[in-house]
C-alpha cells in the first residue's frame, strides 16, 4: 500500500490557491505516495485529481465536530480514516490543540501544525509553506498553478461556444466590500473596453454576491456580447479563464484562480498589501489604489493599465 499524506485546509477560495504552492511541494517530493486534502468540496475540487490530490473530503461533516472538543467520543470512521496517513499536515486554527489531541488518539502518529496568522514579512505562499521546512521542504516558487482536466476543458469549450474572440473576463466583486472598485466604475470600464477592443466578448465573472456589481455591468453593455460566467464551478471556471486573453479584477479568490489559470491579470487593491497578497504569478500588474481607498482610484489609472496590458499581450 502507497504511503498517505493529508493536507487539511479550511478557508476561503484564495486561502487554499495561496496553499497550493506548499501542496505542490509536497507533491513534487513524495510523488509516489497517496495525497489527500480534507478542505470545503466546493473548493478543494480544484485539487482533486487535477495534480494535487489523489483523494479529497469534505471538512463539513457532522462527525467531525467532535474532534474540536476536548476528550469527545470520535467517529469510528474518522478514526480509521484519520489513522490510515503516515503524515497529517494541518493549517486548521487550533490554539488549545484540541484537534491535534483527537488526532493523536486517533491514531496520528505524525501530526505537523501548519497554521500561521499571516503578516508583512513576505509573501503569503511563502508563510504557508514555511511550516514545511520542519520536513526539510523549502519553497523556490511563490506561484500558484491549477491544472483544469480534460472534462473541464470541454465544458468550458461549451460554455464559450462561438463567442467572438477574444475573451476578456472581468471580476467586479470580492469576498469584502473594502476590496470593491465601486460598480458604477467597472460598468464605465465596461463600456470603455468594448470601444476600444469591439471585437472582444466579456467574460462577467462572479458569485451569489456579487449579482448588484454583475447586474451593473451587464446593463452597461450590448446584449450578445456578454458571457456571464456566475457560480461556475471553480474547475471549470478556471478552464473559461484559461482561454481569456485578460483578466481584471480585486484581490479576490477569482483573481489568484484566473492567475494560478496562467492568465494575464490587472488586478486592483485597495486596503490589502500586494506585496503579501496579490499571486506570485508572471503577467500579474497590480494596480494599487490611493491610501489603499478604492473609491479612490481614477477610472483613468485603471483604463491605462488595462491598455497597457493589452498591448503587451498584442
Amino acid at each position: 500500500m502507497k504511503p498517505r499524506i493529508l493536507v487539511i485546509r479550511g478557508g476561503a477560495i484564495g486561502d487554499f490557491i495561496l496553499t497550493l504552492p506548499a501542496i505542490h511541494l509536497l507533491r513534487e517530493n513524495f510523488p509516489d505516495v497517496h495525497l489527500d486534502i480534507l478542505g470545503y468540496e466546493h473548493i478543494i475540487e480544484i485539487a482533486r485529481g487535477r495534480f494535487y490530490a489523489d483523494g479529497t473530503r469534505s471538512i463539513e461533516y457532522g462527525a467531525m465536530a467532535g474532534f474540536f472538543v476536548p476528550h469527545s467520543k470520535l467517529a469510528p470512521d474518522l478514526v480509521e480514516y484519520f489513522a490510515s496517513f503516515q503524515q497529517v499536515v494541518s493549517y486548521l486554527f487550533d490554539p488549545d490543540r484540541f484537534f491535534e489531541n483527537n488526532l493523536r488518539r486517533a491514531g496520528v502518529k505524525n501530526f505537523l501544525a501548519a497554521y500561521a496568522r499571516i503578516d508583512d514579512s513576505q509573501h503569503a505562499a511563502q508563510q504557508l509553506a514555511r511550516p514545511l521546512e520542519k520536513l526539510a521542504l523549502f519553497l523556490d516558487d511563490a506561484a500558484a498553478r491549477v491544472h483544469p482536466s480534460d472534462q473541464d476543458q470541454a465544458l468550458a469549450g461549451r460554455f464559450v461556444g462561438q463567442a467572438t474572440a477574444p475573451l476578456i473576463a472581468m471580476h467586479p466583486g470580492s469576498g469584502s466590500l473594502r476590496k470593491n472598485w465601486p460598480a458604477a466604475n467597472w460598468a464605465s470600464l465596461a463600456q470603455w473596453l468594448h470601444q476600444a477592443e469591439p471585437k472582444a466578448t466579456l467574460v462577467l465573472v462572479g458569485g451569489e454576491a456579487d449579482d448588484v456589481p454583475l447586474a451593473t455591468v451587464q446593463a452597461a453593455l450590448p446584449a450578445g456580447r456578454v458571457l456571464l460566467a456566475q457560480n461556475l464551478p471553480l474547475p471549470h471556471l478556471a478552464a473559461v479563464l484559461q482561454r481569456c486573453r485578460l483578466f481584471i479584477g480585486h484581490d479576490s479568490g477569482i483573481s489568484h484562480l484566473a492567475a494560478a489559470a496562467g492568465t494575464p491579470c490587472v488586478l486592483l487593491f485597495g486596503p490589502t498589501d500586494p506585496a503579501v497578497w496579490a499571486p506570485a504569478n508572471a503577467g500579474v500588474k497590480v494596480v494599487a489604489a490611493p491610501d489603499g481607498d478604492l473609491s479612490r482610484l481614477p477610472l483613468g489609472t485603471v483604463q491605462e493599465a488595462v491598455r497597457e496590458a493589452l498591448a503587451a499581450l498584442s
